[in-house]
C-alpha cells in the first residue's frame, strides 16, 4: 500500500508539472498582449515594452518557463497583475467556495442519484421506468447556463425565495449547487440503473433467487455492493472536474470561485494567477482520484492496490 502511494503521489507530481508546463506555453502562444491590458490607451510602443520587462514577458519562452521553475521550486507562483498579490494566495482565497459548491453539488447528486438509479432498476422496462429515463434524458440534456436562468427566474424573480448571485448566506448555495447537480443526477443514476441491471440480472443472483433471498436483500445487500465502485469512480471523476471550476455556474450566480477567477484571469491575460490557477485546480483534482484509490479495498476486499502496482 505504501509503495502503491508512493508511486501515485510521483505521478500526481508529474502529471501536474505537464499539465502547467502545458498552460504555462499555450497562453504564451495566444493572440493577445498582456501589457495592453494595463497600459494607458494613448500608451507608446515604448511604454508597452517597459510594462512587459516589469511583467517578466521581455523574455523568450524557455527563458520565462526557466524563471518560473526556479520560483516554482521556490514556492513562488509569482504575482497576479490585476491584483496586485501572490496569485497562489488570490487562488487560495477563492478555493474554499468552489470546494463548498462542489461539495454541496456531489451530495445533492448522491443523495438522489443513487435512489433513484436503484429504483429504475428494481422497475427495468415498465412504464414507470420510461418516464423516469426522459426525465434523466432531458436533465442531461440541458445546458448548465439554461437550467440556471430558469432556475434563477423562478425562485429569485418570479419568486424571490432564494439569492440570486454571490454567497453571503447559505440560501445563496442552493440554486448554484441544484444547477450543478441537475446533470450529476442525471448521468450517475443512468449509470446505478446500468449497473444494477446487470448484477440482478447475473447468474448468482439467479441462484440465490432460487434458494429463497428476498428481493430487498439481493438489491441492497449483494447487487449494489458489486455495482458501487464503479458508481464511486464516477462521482469521484464528477468531483474532481468541479474542483476544476464549475465556470458556467458560477458566472451565472457570480459565485467567487475558482472558475469565476479564471474567467477574469483570461480576460486580463493575468498569466501568473491563471498558472496558479492550474496547479491547485490539478493537484486537487489529482488528490481526490487517489484518496478514491485507497477507498477501492475498504469497498471490495477482492481490490488490493498495492499487489496490483507491483504485479
Amino acid at each position: 500500500m505504501i509503495r502503491y502511494v508512493l508511486t501515485r503521489l510521483g505521478q500526481s507530481v508529474l502529471v501536474v508539472m505537464l499539465t502547467v508546463s502545458t498552460v504555462f506555453v499555450l497562453i504564451r502562444m495566444a493572440p493577445g498582449d498582456p501589457a495592453t491590458a494595463f497600459a494607458a490607451p494613448n500608451a507608446t510602443t515604448e511604454d508597452l515594452a517597459e510594462i512587459r520587462t516589469q511583467l517578466g514577458l521581455d523574455g523568450s519562452i524557455p527563458s520565462q518557463y526557466l524563471t518560473f521553475l526556479g520560483q516554482l521550486f521556490t514556492g513562488d507562483l509569482g504575482t497576479s497583475y490585476s491584483f496586485r498579490a501572490p496569485a497562489f494566495e488570490v487562488v487560495l482565497d477563492r478555493v474554499p467556495y468552489t470546494i463548498t459548491l462542489a461539495l454541496a453539488a456531489i451530495l445533492l447528486t448522491a443523495l438522489i442519484a443513487l435512489p433513484l438509479g436503484i429504483w429504475m432498476a428494481s422497475r427495468a422496462d415498465t412504464t414507470r421506468e420510461t418516464g423516469a429515463n426522459i426525465a434523466t434524458v432531458a436533465a442531461q440534456s440541458m445546458p448548465e447556463f439554461w437550467s440556471g436562468i430558469m432556475l434563477l427566474t423562478v425562485f429569485s424573480v418570479l419568486i424571490p425565495v432564494l439569492p440570486s448571485s454571490g454567497f453571503t448566506t447559505w440560501g445563496g448555495l442552493v440554486l448554484p449547487a441544484v444547477t450543478v447537480a441537475l446533470l450529476q443526477i442525471a448521468l450517475i443514476s443512468r449509470l446505478v440503473r446500468r449497473e444494477m441491471v446487470t448484477n440482478l440480472t447475473s447468474p448468482y443472483l439467479t441462484v440465490a433467487r432460487a434458494h429463497g433471498f428476498g428481493e430487498r436483500r439481493l438489491v441492497w445487500g449483494y447487487a449494489l455492493g458489486n455495482s458501487i465502485i464503479p458508481v464511486l469512480t464516477a462521482l469521484g471523476t464528477r468531483f474532481a472536474a468541479m474542483l476544476n471550476g464549475v465556470v458556467v455556474v458560477e458566472v451565472v450566480f457570480a459565485w467567487p470561485g475558482v472558475g469565476s477567477l479564471v474567467v477574469r484571469a483570461l480576460e486580463t491575460r493575468d498569466y501568473p494567477l491563471i498558472q496558479a490557477t492550474v496547479l491547485v485546480t490539478a493537484a486537487l483534482a489529482i488528490l481526490v482520484q487517489l484518496l478514491i484509490d485507497l477507498v477501492y479495498p475498504l469497498l471490495d476486499p477482492r481490490v488490493r492496490l498495492g499487489k496490483a502496482t507491483a504485479r
